[in-house]
């Protein structure tokens, strides 16, 4: 009789309820994971508010991609893993108990993070942002959005030896920068004065917004590197093409898609954060169980007074 595990469904915009569901069997190349949690991406949200080109009930687990947990079951043709084995995986099912993942997609978590959260994909979002920026000790960077990704990037552009300025909206964020290491954090609204005295040698965008891109333009000098880490998913955006002329920018879109790239991502995540290098635990502000998927999606949503991200743990 086949084993029945919780997975998570995105029924119709705005509500989500738990199903039980056959456990999956790994094949070939495959293995399956018993989830200890997943992270909730920004990605998740236009599934959450709907769009008219989606439809559901969405599959069970989807779109959850942030997971980790511990190898329990071993398909064929698999020779470098085991079960018991701690990992971070790619997979497009993760809101659940049980996911499976290619051999190829899986980073291993030392033993230094046991029992500590790791949302892999979302740490190797951050990690390779930060390796296509070029950031260099003594630069002036820009970090326009704080939110989970940005607060990473400040710790990571600050250990590097950039005098780092965070631009946020939100009060609250503008004080976990200041904990992260930016030498200061300003609103929207102040960026400009802020960098009245010289432009940035580097801005990195971390919103996928229409404004807060714009800024990120204005803010960097001639010569200068701008560095789109926001996932922009509303439609088309504008570009002061005149600006980005004049000043000579190399504007880089730092969104990955080979996953070998991603694997390697979380693997300099891990490294970091068991080094001492990155330190990630207090940027995870909410956690719910997995039958509480939609509360932890509406908290991405309204982004309350203290928000950052949100785990669904299993």
């Amino acid at each position: 009789m086949e084993t029945a595990v919780s997975a998570a469904v995105l029924e119709a915009p705005g509500r989500a309820r738990t199903v039980e569901v056959a456990r999956p069997e790994p094949g070939a190349g495959q293995v399956r994971v018993r989830l200890e949690g997943c992270g909730i991406c920004g990605s998740n949200l236009p599934l959450w508010e709907g769009r008219p080109w989606f439809e559901y009930p969405r599959e069970p687990g989807a779109p959850g991609h942030e997971g980790w947990g511990v190898i329990d079951a071993v398909g064929e043709e698999v020779d470098r893993w085991a079960t018991g084995d701690r990992v971070a995986f790619l997979s497009d099912h993760a809101f659940a108990e049980y996911d499976l993942a290619a051999a190829d997609a899986l980073a291993r978590i030392p033993e230094p993070l046991a029992g500590r959260a790791f949302p892999g994909e979302a740490l190797a979002c951050a990690m390779n942002v930060f390796a296509r920026t070029g950031i260099e000790a003594g630069q002036r960077v820009a970090i326009v959005g704080i939110g989970f990704l940005g607060a990473v990037l400040v710790q990571l552009a600050t250990r590097a030896g950039a005098r780092v300025t965070a631009v946020s909206r939100r009060p609250f964020a503008r004080d976990v920068a200041r904990e992260m290491g930016a030498a200061e954090a300003v609103s929207l609204e102040r960026a400009a004065d802020a960098f009245s005295a010289g432009l940035a040698d580097c801005a990195i965008e971390v919103t996928g917004q229409q404004a807060p891109l714009d800024l990120a333009a204005e803010l960097t000098r001639v010569r200068g590197r701008l560095i789109i880490a926001g996932y922009h998913q509303d439609g088309p955006r504008t570009v002061n093409m005149q600006l980005w002329n004049w000043r000579g920018l190399d504007v880089v879109n730092a969104h990955e898609r080979d996953p070998r790239v991603y694997v390697a991502g979380i693997r300099s995540a891990a490294d970091a954060i068991a080094s001492g290098a990155l330190d990630p635990e207090p940027l995870y502000t909410h956690r719910v169980p997995l039958d509480a998927l939609g509360r932890g999606l509406e908290l991405l949503r309204e982004r309350p007074d203290g928000f950052l991200k949100a785990l669904v743990l299993t």
